[in-house]
């Protein structure tokens, strides 16, 4: 099993990043995929969630309306647009297999003026 995040960089806050993961070695559209992060000193949590068939999308409160998840089967990609970027969400991005222990190195998102 294989996920691979990138997209992520230094961004001023109010700006945009859509970070992307790659996954391989499953059966990547069996499984719903989420995205969490995990800010300095502070615990992973999840970002957003999306169905194996990509119809229902899920998000944690703090980045409902500013985050966008989702994913192309075919390609075995899924995405996360993140628009209106806080101070607060400077963190390592991961993607996830729901309810797997699979992680990926994560790409680094730092939102800084």
């Amino acid at each position: 099993v294989q996920l691979v995040e990138s997209g992520g960089g230094l961004v001023q806050p109010g700006g945009s990043l859509r970070l992307s993961c790659a996954a391989s070695g499953f059966r990547f559209s069996g499984y719903a995929m989420s995205w969490y992060r995990q800010a300095p000193r502070k615990e992973r949590e999840l970002v957003a969630l999306i169905s194996s068939g990509g119809g229902s999308t899920k998000y944690t409160d703090s980045m409902k309306g500013r985050f966008t998840i989702s994913r192309d089967n075919a390609k075995r990609m899924v995405y996360l647009q993140m628009n209106s970027l806080k101070t607060e969400d400077t963190a390592v991005y991961y993607c996830n297999a729901e309810g797997m222990d699979w992680w990926g190195k994560g790409t680094l998102v730092t939102v800084s003026s």
